[in-house]
């Protein structure tokens, strides 16, 4: 007679007494060095670990409860060995209505270790096709060519005919680059040729001044945006042109000694009235930022998008995408899903971003983050942790969201926000929300 599992309640995931999703990063060791991966980055903390036996046993209470366990982090979940057997321990414990998964590079795949995690009872596996030409993925994928990946798309195909029971739902991520957007419609129908299920289309985090160049997004979220271009119109109808405005007109003039378009204190002017209307509507605008957007790149990307959705519409895949613009509504869907992060070595984290040290790029400035840690599940059990006042205290302030939109702030980067310890933002808040990409919807992954 099986174990009866307890019942979920009603109440909010945020505030459940357990997490109904768990994030376990299985090791953080990699067999590839991506360039766009946080390992890779010049001022990288993260170090390699692997999660114990006794850690992950650790979790086993909170098994029942769970909607989901994605089993990977910053490393490559296959080179874990105790992989298999843990998928096979926690579908043990899950409810049927659970799913199991991790995204992987796919290289250590091969028929026996494909089948091997089908019969334990792995639910997702999600690969990383950036491209389908192969130049431009080995250059995307380093250390790894779109072959690789056929046979990886092959073996999982050879899993599910062999056990025709299984749950198994084979999808890929698609990281969008400039040196690869115009592949992405491509990429939905070679995976979809290769038996994907679905696609995870995500924007890039830049980890270093370089990688800036290469993102496919503008940080002016969608209310300044709708609010430049009525302002935008609205001075051409006076045959203005707002890209003619200029905040240091008068220091120009003063110091420098330099001819200013005559236009340009009107410009100015209007503009000040569209930073007033903004303030008064509680609209986050960066002036400068606005006038810099590329509205070609955009236009392509949304059109690409579409173009995209068209082809999983024909040929059956599930597609998740981004948005092109940051939503200036923002959540986080972390919290909001009731998930927990635990790391290598135990830690319990509240999200992706706060997850490890690193240094990230945001507009032109770069932005250190660090890691936001509430016990160790080796010396207080998770529930307790989960439970405890400082984690739900974390959930509750997250929850309401009242941050400063700090990429979209004029004065950014502050001192607040680049401090190397955070301590406090200006609305006095002490979690360094103000400025997640996660929220503002352009970054996606499997969860």
């Amino acid at each position: 007679m099986t174990e009866a599992r307890p019942a979920a309640t009603a109440t909010e995931a945020a505030f459940r007494p357990f997490p109904s999703k768990l994030f376990v990063e299985t090791t953080t060791r990699c067999n590839l060095r991506c360039p766009m991966c946080v390992k890779q980055a010049a001022d990288s903390q993260v170090v390699d670990g692997d999660l114990a036996a006794v850690t992950f046993a650790a979790l086993e209470p909170a098994f029942p409860y769970l909607e989901s366990l994605v089993l990977n982090g910053i490393g490559e979940p296959l080179m874990h060995p105790l992989l298999p057997s843990w998928i096979h321990r926690a579908r043990q414990l899950m409810p049927e209505t659970g799913w199991i998964g991790f995204q992987s590079n796919g290289l250590f795949l091969d028929r026996h270790l494909a089948r091997e995690l089908v019969v334990a009872g792995l639910d997702r596996i999600c690969l990383s096709v950036d491209g389908v030409h192969p130049e431009t993925f080995s250059k995307v994928r380093q250390g790894e060519s779109l072959g690789d990946m056929e046979r990886a798309f092959a073996v999982l195909a050879d899993a599910r005919h062999a056990c025709p029971n299984s749950r198994l739902r084979v999808g890929a991520e698609f990281v969008t680059l400039r040196e690869n957007l115009h592949q992405l419609p491509d990429t939905v129908r070679w995976i979809a040729e290769r038996g994907a299920d679905f696609l995870i289309v995500s924007q890039a985090l830049p980890y270093g001044p370089e990688q800036t160049r290469q993102t496919t997004y503008n940080n002016a979220n969608s209310a300044a945006v709708a609010l430049f271009e009525v302002w935008k119109r609205k001075l051409a109808t006076q045959n203005l042109d707002i890209h003619l405005y200029d905040y240091m007109s008068w220091e120009k003039q003063r110091l420098l000694h330099k001819t200013i378009d005559p236009r340009t204190p009107q410009v100015n002017a209007l503009v000040n009235k569209m930073r007033t209307e903004a303030n008064q509507r509680g609209i986050y605008v960066d002036v400068k930022q606005l006038l810099r957007r590329d509205t070609a790149l955009q236009e392509q990307m949304e059109d690409l998008y579409r173009q995209a959705q068209q082809v999983a519409d024909r040929v059956g895949i599930e597609l998740k995408l981004p948005v092109t613009v940051p939503r200036s509504e923002r959540k986080c869907d972390f919290v909001a899903g009731g998930s927990a992060f635990i790391s290598w070595y135990g830690g319990v984290h509240p999200c992706y971003q706060l997850w490890h040290n690193y240094q990230c790029y945001i507009n032109d400035w770069d932005r250190p983050v660090r890691v936001r840690e509430f016990g160790r599940v080796q010396d207080t059990p998770l529930l307790e942790i989960w439970n405890g006042n400082e984690f739900r205290t974390f959930r509750e302030n997250v929850s309401r969201f009242d941050y400063p939109y700090c990429t979209n702030c004029g004065v950014a980067p502050c001192d607040l926000l680049q401090r190397e310890d955070f301590d406090h933002d200006c609305f006095a808040n002490t979690e360094p929300c103000g400025s997640c990409q996660w929220a503002m919807g352009l970054l996606k992954c499997l969860q």
